[in-house]
Protein backbone atom coordinates (compact mmCIF):
# COMPACT_ATOMS: atom_id res chain seq x y z
CA UNK A 1 0.00 0.00 0.00
CA UNK A 2 1.25 3.53 -1.18
CA UNK A 3 1.75 6.24 1.67
CA UNK A 4 -0.37 8.32 -0.85
CA UNK A 5 -3.23 5.36 -0.56
CA UNK A 6 -3.69 6.09 3.04
CA UNK A 7 -5.73 8.60 4.84
CA UNK A 8 -3.41 11.20 7.41
CA UNK A 9 -0.49 13.24 7.20
CA UNK A 10 1.90 12.65 4.84
CA UNK A 11 5.14 10.86 5.50
CA UNK A 12 7.73 13.81 5.08
CA UNK A 13 5.94 15.42 7.61
CA UNK A 14 6.02 12.26 10.65
CA UNK A 15 9.73 11.90 9.43
CA UNK A 16 10.25 15.57 10.45
CA UNK A 17 7.64 15.79 13.55
CA UNK A 18 9.47 12.67 14.77
CA UNK A 19 12.99 14.01 14.28
CA UNK A 20 11.89 17.15 15.80
CA UNK A 21 11.45 15.81 19.36
CA UNK A 22 15.38 15.19 19.80
CA UNK A 23 16.52 18.22 17.67
CA UNK A 24 14.39 20.06 20.36
CA UNK A 25 15.71 18.47 23.17
CA UNK A 26 19.31 18.60 22.09
CA UNK A 27 18.66 22.08 21.81
CA UNK A 28 17.66 22.39 25.31
CA UNK A 29 20.62 20.66 26.18
CA UNK A 30 22.88 22.97 25.03
CA UNK A 31 20.54 25.49 27.04
CA UNK A 32 20.68 23.79 30.14
CA UNK A 33 24.39 22.76 29.96
CA UNK A 34 24.97 26.95 29.62
CA UNK A 35 23.05 27.45 32.50
CA UNK A 36 24.64 25.21 34.44
CA UNK A 37 28.37 25.83 33.61
CA UNK A 38 27.22 29.48 34.54
CA UNK A 39 28.24 31.22 31.14
CA UNK A 40 26.48 33.04 28.56
CA UNK A 41 24.20 30.99 26.25
CA UNK A 42 25.93 30.65 22.98
CA UNK A 43 22.96 30.40 20.64
CA UNK A 44 25.08 28.97 17.66
CA UNK A 45 25.44 25.97 19.41
CA UNK A 46 22.04 25.69 20.33
CA UNK A 47 21.05 26.29 16.93
CA UNK A 48 23.66 23.80 15.63
CA UNK A 49 22.46 21.13 17.50
CA UNK A 50 18.81 21.74 16.77
CA UNK A 51 19.37 21.27 12.87
CA UNK A 52 22.27 18.31 13.61
CA UNK A 53 19.89 16.32 14.88
CA UNK A 54 17.32 17.64 12.41
CA UNK A 55 19.52 16.29 9.59
CA UNK A 56 18.57 12.81 10.04
CA UNK A 57 15.17 14.27 8.74
CA UNK A 58 17.02 14.66 5.24
CA UNK A 59 18.61 11.03 5.42
CA UNK A 60 15.73 9.23 6.86
CA UNK A 61 14.08 8.64 3.48
CA UNK A 62 17.16 7.41 1.54
CA UNK A 63 17.21 4.62 4.95
CA UNK A 64 13.24 3.39 4.05
CA UNK A 65 14.05 3.26 -0.28
CA UNK A 66 17.13 1.42 0.99
CA UNK A 67 15.42 -1.11 3.44
CA UNK A 68 12.31 -1.70 0.89
CA UNK A 69 15.33 -2.58 -1.84
CA UNK A 70 17.20 -5.00 0.16
CA UNK A 71 14.67 -6.67 2.86
CA UNK A 72 16.01 -8.87 5.69
CA UNK A 73 14.23 -12.12 4.49
CA UNK A 74 15.27 -15.27 2.93
CA UNK A 75 17.13 -16.12 0.53
CA UNK A 76 19.35 -13.38 0.39
CA UNK A 77 19.47 -12.36 4.14
CA UNK A 78 22.94 -12.54 4.59
CA UNK A 79 23.83 -10.20 1.09
CA UNK A 80 20.98 -7.99 1.95
CA UNK A 81 22.65 -7.51 6.20
CA UNK A 82 25.81 -6.86 4.05
CA UNK A 83 24.71 -4.16 2.21
CA UNK A 84 23.15 -2.61 4.88
CA UNK A 85 25.96 -2.28 6.99
CA UNK A 86 27.67 -0.34 3.83
CA UNK A 87 24.88 1.69 4.22
CA UNK A 88 24.84 2.11 8.01
CA UNK A 89 28.22 3.60 7.05
CA UNK A 90 27.32 5.99 4.01
CA UNK A 91 24.68 7.60 6.56
CA UNK A 92 27.29 8.39 9.19
CA UNK A 93 29.43 9.50 6.41
CA UNK A 94 26.49 11.72 5.43
CA UNK A 95 25.47 12.85 8.76
CA UNK A 96 29.13 14.20 9.12
CA UNK A 97 29.29 15.90 6.43
CA UNK A 98 26.23 17.47 6.78
CA UNK A 99 27.33 18.27 10.46
CA UNK A 100 30.97 19.17 8.81
CA UNK A 101 28.74 21.82 6.67
CA UNK A 102 26.46 23.19 8.92
CA UNK A 103 29.32 24.02 11.61
CA UNK A 104 31.53 25.88 9.02
CA UNK A 105 27.99 27.85 8.07
CA UNK A 106 27.11 28.49 11.61
CA UNK A 107 30.66 29.78 12.97
CA UNK A 108 32.53 32.46 11.90
CA UNK A 109 35.45 32.17 11.72
CA UNK A 110 35.74 28.24 10.84
CA UNK A 111 38.70 28.21 13.08
CA UNK A 112 37.09 28.82 16.42
CA UNK A 113 35.10 26.23 16.09
CA UNK A 114 37.47 23.38 14.10
CA UNK A 115 40.60 24.70 15.38
CA UNK A 116 42.35 21.52 13.97
CA UNK A 117 40.75 21.99 10.30
CA UNK A 118 37.49 20.24 8.50
CA UNK A 119 39.06 17.70 7.57
CA UNK A 120 40.05 16.43 10.92
CA UNK A 121 36.76 17.73 12.51
CA UNK A 122 34.73 15.79 9.64
CA UNK A 123 37.00 12.21 10.66
CA UNK A 124 36.67 13.27 14.48
CA UNK A 125 32.72 13.85 13.93
CA UNK A 126 32.81 10.77 12.10
CA UNK A 127 34.11 8.22 14.52
CA UNK A 128 32.34 9.95 17.50
CA UNK A 129 28.64 9.16 15.83
CA UNK A 130 29.38 5.75 14.39
CA UNK A 131 28.51 3.68 17.26
CA UNK A 132 25.51 5.77 17.23
CA UNK A 133 24.57 6.37 13.62
CA UNK A 134 24.90 2.47 13.06
CA UNK A 135 21.85 1.97 15.77
CA UNK A 136 19.47 5.08 14.42
CA UNK A 137 20.42 3.19 10.87
CA UNK A 138 19.07 -0.05 11.86
CA UNK A 139 16.26 0.61 14.00
CA UNK A 140 14.68 2.73 10.95
CA UNK A 141 15.24 -0.22 8.71
CA UNK A 142 13.34 -1.93 11.58
CA UNK A 143 10.81 0.62 11.75
CA UNK A 144 10.43 0.06 7.65
CA UNK A 145 10.29 -3.68 8.41
CA UNK A 146 7.22 -3.60 10.90
CA UNK A 147 5.40 -0.54 8.52
CA UNK A 148 5.70 -2.91 5.51
CA UNK A 149 5.17 -5.81 7.87
CA UNK A 150 1.45 -3.99 9.13
CA UNK A 151 0.43 -3.13 5.64
CA UNK A 152 0.85 -6.15 4.04
CA UNK A 153 -0.91 -8.00 7.22
CA UNK A 154 -3.96 -5.30 6.71
CA UNK A 155 -4.32 -6.44 3.27
CA UNK A 156 -4.21 -9.92 3.81
CA UNK A 157 -7.12 -9.30 5.97
CA UNK A 158 -8.79 -6.78 3.76
CA UNK A 159 -8.33 -10.10 0.36
CA UNK A 160 -9.76 -12.51 3.34
CA UNK A 161 -12.60 -10.50 4.07
CA UNK A 162 -13.34 -10.04 0.51
CA UNK A 163 -13.10 -13.21 -0.49
CA UNK A 164 -15.27 -14.22 2.66
CA UNK A 165 -17.53 -11.67 1.55
CA UNK A 166 -17.66 -12.98 -2.23
CA UNK A 167 -18.12 -17.26 -0.87
CA UNK A 168 -21.24 -15.70 1.26
CA UNK A 169 -22.78 -14.33 -1.70
CA UNK A 170 -22.22 -17.35 -3.87
CA UNK A 171 -23.50 -19.62 -0.76
CA UNK A 172 -26.40 -17.33 -0.70
CA UNK A 173 -26.88 -17.51 -4.28
CA UNK A 174 -27.12 -20.81 -4.22
CA UNK A 175 -29.43 -21.38 -1.38
CA UNK A 176 -31.64 -19.22 -2.70
CA UNK A 177 -31.83 -20.45 -6.17
CA UNK A 178 -32.40 -24.20 -4.32
CA UNK A 179 -35.57 -22.37 -2.82
CA UNK A 180 -37.04 -21.19 -5.93
CA UNK A 181 -37.77 -25.06 -8.05
CA UNK A 182 -38.62 -26.48 -4.19
CA UNK A 183 -41.61 -23.82 -3.98
CA UNK A 184 -42.85 -24.11 -7.71
CA UNK A 185 -42.37 -27.97 -7.31
CA UNK A 186 -44.48 -28.16 -3.90
CA UNK A 187 -46.83 -25.88 -5.74
CA UNK A 188 -46.87 -27.61 -9.19
CA UNK A 189 -48.08 -30.77 -7.16
CA UNK A 190 -50.41 -29.26 -5.55
CA UNK A 191 -52.32 -27.72 -8.40
CA UNK A 192 -51.92 -31.60 -10.06
CA UNK A 193 -54.23 -33.02 -7.20
CA UNK A 194 -56.73 -30.50 -7.52
CA UNK A 195 -56.14 -31.32 -11.37
CA UNK A 196 -56.65 -35.26 -10.71
CA UNK A 197 -59.47 -34.45 -8.57
CA UNK A 198 -61.09 -32.95 -11.14
CA UNK A 199 -61.75 -29.32 -9.34
CA UNK A 200 -60.25 -27.33 -12.30
CA UNK A 201 -61.89 -24.24 -10.67
CA UNK A 202 -59.18 -24.47 -7.62
CA UNK A 203 -56.38 -25.57 -10.18
CA UNK A 204 -57.25 -22.49 -12.53
CA UNK A 205 -56.76 -20.30 -9.41
CA UNK A 206 -54.06 -21.95 -8.04
CA UNK A 207 -52.36 -21.14 -11.22
CA UNK A 208 -53.42 -17.49 -11.58
CA UNK A 209 -52.27 -17.05 -8.07
CA UNK A 210 -48.75 -18.98 -8.75
CA UNK A 211 -47.87 -16.92 -11.73
CA UNK A 212 -48.27 -13.72 -9.61
CA UNK A 213 -46.26 -15.11 -6.97
CA UNK A 214 -43.53 -15.90 -9.88
CA UNK A 215 -43.58 -12.52 -11.22
CA UNK A 216 -42.63 -11.14 -7.73
CA UNK A 217 -39.74 -14.10 -7.36
CA UNK A 218 -38.19 -12.99 -10.47
CA UNK A 219 -38.45 -9.51 -9.49
CA UNK A 220 -36.64 -9.72 -6.64
CA UNK A 221 -33.34 -10.17 -7.77
CA UNK A 222 -31.44 -7.25 -5.27
CA UNK A 223 -30.10 -7.78 -1.74
CA UNK A 224 -30.42 -10.99 0.57
CA UNK A 225 -32.67 -9.03 2.78
CA UNK A 226 -36.10 -7.23 2.91
CA UNK A 227 -38.29 -5.36 4.56
CA UNK A 228 -40.78 -7.40 6.54
CA UNK A 229 -44.12 -5.49 4.54
CA UNK A 230 -42.65 -7.25 2.16
CA UNK A 231 -42.17 -10.73 3.12
CA UNK A 232 -45.58 -10.78 5.04
CA UNK A 233 -47.33 -9.65 1.13
CA UNK A 234 -44.95 -12.46 -0.49
CA UNK A 235 -46.33 -14.74 2.13
CA UNK A 236 -50.07 -13.64 2.15
CA UNK A 237 -50.28 -14.84 -1.70
CA UNK A 238 -48.24 -18.30 -0.88
CA UNK A 239 -51.30 -18.66 1.76
CA UNK A 240 -53.84 -17.73 -0.76
CA UNK A 241 -52.91 -20.50 -2.95
CA UNK A 242 -52.87 -22.90 0.39
CA UNK A 243 -56.03 -21.35 0.95
CA UNK A 244 -57.68 -22.68 -2.24
CA UNK A 245 -56.48 -26.31 -1.68
CA UNK A 246 -57.55 -26.12 2.40
CA UNK A 247 -60.68 -24.45 1.28
CA UNK A 248 -62.52 -23.59 4.45
CA UNK A 249 -60.09 -25.67 6.75
CA UNK A 250 -57.33 -23.62 7.20
CA UNK A 251 -57.36 -20.04 9.22
CA UNK A 252 -54.64 -17.34 9.39
CA UNK A 253 -53.78 -14.48 12.14
CA UNK A 254 -50.98 -12.40 11.57
CA UNK A 255 -49.78 -10.95 15.16
CA UNK A 256 -47.27 -8.13 13.07
CA UNK A 257 -46.94 -4.39 15.20
CA UNK A 258 -46.72 -2.13 12.75
CA UNK A 259 -43.44 -0.26 13.47
CA UNK A 260 -41.78 -3.80 12.74
CA UNK A 261 -42.83 -3.22 9.07
CA UNK A 262 -39.30 -1.79 8.10
CA UNK A 263 -37.25 -4.75 9.97
CA UNK A 264 -35.13 -6.58 7.85
CA UNK A 265 -35.44 -10.20 7.17
CA UNK A 266 -34.01 -12.74 4.70
CA UNK A 267 -35.86 -12.86 1.30
CA UNK A 268 -38.31 -16.05 1.68
CA UNK A 269 -37.31 -16.66 5.11
CA UNK A 270 -40.97 -17.14 6.19
CA UNK A 271 -42.55 -19.05 3.68
CA UNK A 272 -40.84 -22.72 3.71
CA UNK A 273 -41.54 -22.32 7.98
CA UNK A 274 -45.47 -21.83 6.91
CA UNK A 275 -44.82 -24.45 4.15
CA UNK A 276 -43.64 -27.06 6.70
CA UNK A 277 -46.43 -26.41 9.14
CA UNK A 278 -49.35 -26.89 6.62
CA UNK A 279 -47.67 -29.84 5.20
CA UNK A 280 -46.66 -31.73 8.74
CA UNK A 281 -49.15 -30.07 11.03
CA UNK A 282 -52.20 -28.64 9.58
CA UNK A 283 -52.29 -30.81 6.51
CA UNK A 284 -52.36 -33.86 8.78
CA UNK A 285 -55.48 -32.60 11.06
CA UNK A 286 -59.21 -34.19 9.95
CA UNK A 287 -60.70 -30.60 10.95
CA UNK A 288 -59.75 -27.13 10.54
CA UNK A 289 -56.27 -26.00 11.30
CA UNK A 290 -54.55 -22.64 12.83
CA UNK A 291 -51.77 -21.06 11.85
CA UNK A 292 -50.21 -18.02 13.51
CA UNK A 293 -47.61 -15.74 12.30
CA UNK A 294 -45.95 -13.22 14.85
CA UNK A 295 -43.20 -10.44 15.20
CA UNK A 296 -41.54 -9.19 18.13
CA UNK A 297 -39.04 -7.09 18.79
CA UNK A 298 -36.83 -7.88 22.02
CA UNK A 299 -33.70 -5.89 22.53
CA UNK A 300 -31.16 -6.32 19.55
CA UNK A 301 -33.06 -9.28 18.73
CA UNK A 302 -36.14 -9.52 16.04
CA UNK A 303 -38.35 -12.90 16.98
CA UNK A 304 -40.56 -14.46 14.36
CA UNK A 305 -42.64 -17.49 15.02
CA UNK A 306 -44.63 -19.56 13.42
CA UNK A 307 -47.12 -21.77 15.07
CA UNK A 308 -49.64 -24.87 14.08
CA UNK A 309 -52.21 -26.46 15.67
CA UNK A 310 -51.47 -30.00 14.11
CA UNK A 311 -50.35 -33.21 16.12
CA UNK A 312 -46.79 -32.04 16.95
CA UNK A 313 -43.71 -33.43 16.61
CA UNK A 314 -43.17 -37.55 17.90
CA UNK A 315 -39.38 -37.03 17.51
CA UNK A 316 -37.20 -33.91 17.15
CA UNK A 317 -35.39 -36.15 14.34
CA UNK A 318 -38.09 -34.46 12.03
CA UNK A 319 -37.00 -30.71 13.46
CA UNK A 320 -33.74 -30.91 10.67
CA UNK A 321 -35.68 -32.53 8.31
CA UNK A 322 -36.53 -31.05 4.58
CA UNK A 323 -34.79 -28.50 2.23
CA UNK A 324 -36.68 -25.85 3.58
CA UNK A 325 -35.40 -25.79 7.17
CA UNK A 326 -31.59 -27.04 6.16
CA UNK A 327 -32.19 -23.84 3.22
CA UNK A 328 -33.11 -21.61 5.99
CA UNK A 329 -30.88 -22.27 9.16
CA UNK A 330 -27.85 -21.87 6.09
CA UNK A 331 -28.73 -19.18 4.68
CA UNK A 332 -29.27 -17.32 8.95
CA UNK A 333 -25.61 -18.94 9.38
CA UNK A 334 -24.50 -17.22 6.27
CA UNK A 335 -25.85 -13.83 6.97
CA UNK A 336 -25.60 -13.22 10.57
CA UNK A 337 -23.53 -16.22 12.07
CA UNK A 338 -24.37 -17.07 15.33
CA UNK A 339 -26.73 -14.20 15.80
CA UNK A 340 -29.32 -16.01 13.26
CA UNK A 341 -31.15 -19.25 14.60
CA UNK A 342 -34.40 -21.71 13.88
CA UNK A 343 -35.97 -23.53 16.42
CA UNK A 344 -38.35 -25.72 15.73
CA UNK A 345 -39.88 -27.81 18.92
CA UNK A 346 -43.99 -28.73 20.04
CA UNK A 347 -45.91 -26.07 21.23
CA UNK A 348 -47.27 -25.62 24.72
CA UNK A 349 -50.78 -25.69 23.86
CA UNK A 350 -50.01 -28.46 20.68
CA UNK A 351 -48.82 -28.00 17.48
CA UNK A 352 -45.30 -27.04 16.58
CA UNK A 353 -43.92 -23.62 17.08
CA UNK A 354 -40.68 -22.48 14.78
CA UNK A 355 -39.08 -19.46 16.04
CA UNK A 356 -36.39 -17.92 14.33
CA UNK A 357 -33.94 -15.00 15.88
CA UNK A 358 -32.25 -13.03 13.85
CA UNK A 359 -30.39 -9.51 14.80
CA UNK A 360 -32.89 -6.43 14.70
CA UNK A 361 -31.82 -3.85 12.13
CA UNK A 362 -34.13 -1.96 9.60
CA UNK A 363 -33.91 -1.45 5.39
CA UNK A 364 -32.16 1.28 4.45
CA UNK A 365 -30.48 1.49 8.35
CA UNK A 366 -26.95 0.21 9.62
CA UNK A 367 -27.27 -2.67 11.68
Amino acid sequence: MSPRARSGPPVWALIVGAWLVPALLAAFNSLVQDGLERRPTDWRWVIFNFFDWLAYALLTPLVFRASRRFQLERPHLARNIGIHVIGALLMCAAWASLGTILRLAIFHPASAAMPQGPLLWFASWLSTTLPFGFGVYFALVGIQHATAYLAKARERETQAARLAAQLSEARLGALRMQLHPHFLFNSLNAITVLVRDGDTAAASRMLELLSEILRQVLRTEGGHETALSDELEFLERYLAIEQVRFSDRLQVRFNIPPELSRAAVPRFLLQPLVENALRHGVGRLAGAGLLEITAKHERDKLILTVVDNGPGLPTLAQTSSGVGLANTRSRLAELYGEEGSLEIANAPAGGVIATVRLPYHEIGKNA
